[in-house]
């Protein structure tokens, strides 16, 4: 079985008016459909694509660098420094 890296980078709000999530641009389905066993690569890696498209030039830059992190480290940026902070506390 392959692993392909969920696009969720821990800013979870979903915007009213669009309906996609602020940190992921995923709709609601789409977050479902990414944890499902059965949802294919190929249908992932189209995901990936759609999702960025639907990013603001802003969005696309924080989404970029924190899942290339989350890729490389198994954790998306921000969630890292929200772990940092609260050990701080």
């Amino acid at each position: 079985m392959f692993m392909t890296t969920s696009p969720c980078i821990s800013i979870c709000k979903m915007d009213p008016k669009t309906g996609h999530c602020t940190g992921c641009a995923r709709s609601s389905i789409e977050k479902i459909t990414w944890k499902e066993k059965n949802t294919s690569k190929e249908w992932k890696l189209n995901n990936l694509r759609n999702i960025q498209s639907r990013m603001s030039i802003q969005q696309l830059k924080t989404f970029k660098e924190s899942y290339a992190y989350k890729c490389k480290n198994g954790i998306s940026l921000i969630k890292k420094k929200k772990l940092e902070e609260n050990k701080i506390k």
